[in-house]
């Protein structure tokens, strides 16, 4: 359809005297322009006012999902000064806009979290729990509305434009079996039927469409093995038994697991083994070793994601130029050679320490 006539499907529009790229409708003008790479997004933004009401349009990213076009940003807090941002495409390192928190939330424990074109970033601030929202589109970071039922150390997922976050403890230390779901096209929150069993120090996956949570602690003596799905379209959980046998303890790290087309990996820490879930013998099959060691902090300090068909392990080193941060990626399509994983190096971050706070991986 031309770009002065016909249906409105809500991208801008121009006349005939005044399209973005000359000789093009401006329907084929946005197909080229979501053609681009995202991280040339504010060069474009800088050409002329039209270009730069596209970019902050937002619309492009609506065009890219259409196409199934796709980039992966990985986003690092490993410093409390700000987050980081690698364009896993351009192999290139970005800064976030300072987040105009306050101390507090700044040098608390915090979780993080992406889901549409969004960083939602969870901690606390003096008298309560805070959500800060970082957005893609309008490059800047604003105060997210609140859970229903603030808390923390909870097991959480995102799926295209929704998330879902199950358990964790509120401010007073009760340990929850409540579950919410955040729909960031409205910004919005809204609960969802309870767990069977409350959990904290729980992670959370979507596989098959549907949400997981598996293990955690019920109190600080009792560690869990068992997981529980969520079917969105009925509203049900069902609970698994033994879904998650490497019972974590009070001072470990949540489990640490990724999915990769559709398949459930983990990271057993205490050997620094990665592990496969197979999910009709319910059984964990070991795959290969880590690039680098799990076990020094209980699993703390280390980042386990799913980029795109690729695993991302996200760790620290300290080599002769002093620490950084190192991002190695394995593709299970590749196979195990004689229980070897290829890891492949995709970028490097020095002089930031050998910790990873905060981890989470955007594509759009």
């Amino acid at each position: 359809m031309s770009s002065w006539g016909g249906v409105n499907d809500g991208r801008p529009r121009f006349g005939p005297s005044d399209l973005l790229l000359p000789g093009l409708v401006d329907d084929v003008a946005l197909n080229c322009l979501a053609l681009a790479s995202r991280s040339d997004y504010t060069s474009l933004s800088c050409i002329n006012t039209k270009f730069n009401g596209i970019i902050k349009s937002g619309c492009l990213y609506g065009l890219r999902k259409q196409m199934g076009i796709v980039e992966h940003w990985v986003y690092l807090l490993c410093d409390p000064r700000g987050w980081e941002v690698f364009d896993s495409v351009r192999k290139k390192w970005m800064t976030l806009p300072r987040m105009p928190c306050d101390e507090c939330f700044n040098h608390a424990d915090k979780e993080s979290l992406a889901v549409g074109s969004e960083l939602l970033v969870f901690g606390r601030e003096f008298l309560d729990f805070a959500i800060w929202k970082y957005s893609l589109i309008c490059h800047s970071w604003v105060k997210c509305q609140g859970m229903n039922r603030p808390r923390c150390l909870f097991g959480s997922s995102s799926l295209g434009s929704i998330s879902v976050v199950a358990g964790g403890t509120d401010k007073h230390g009760n340990v929850l079996q409540s579950a919410e779901l955040y729909d960031s096209s409205s910004g919005t929150w809204e609960m969802l039927p309870s767990m069977h069993t409350p959990r904290r120090l729980c992670s959370g996956f979507f596989m098959d469409g549907k949400f997981y949570v598996i293990g955690g602690m019920l109190n600080p003596a009792v560690p869990l093995t068992c997981g529980e799905e969520y079917d969105l379209q009925t509203k049900k959980w069902r609970k698994i038994e033994d879904m998650y046998p490497f019972a974590n303890g009070a001072s470990q790290a949540p489990p640490l697991v990724a999915v990769v087309d559709n398949q459930l990996y983990a990271i057993e820490h205490s050997t620094n083994m990665v592990k496969k879930y197979d999910k009709v013998k319910k059984t964990w099959d070991v795959l290969g070793r880590l690039p680098v060691r799990a076990d020094l902090a209980n699993g703390w300090g280390l980042a386990f994601k799913a980029c795109g068909e690729e695993l991302l392990v996200v760790g620290g080193q300290r080599g002769p130029e002093g620490e950084g941060i190192v991002l190695n990626s394995w593709c299970p399509k590749s196979g195990v050679n004689n229980g070897t994983l290829d890891w492949k190096v995709l970028g490097v971050k020095e002089h930031v320490g050998v910790f990873v706070y905060n981890c989470a991986v955007m594509g759009c």
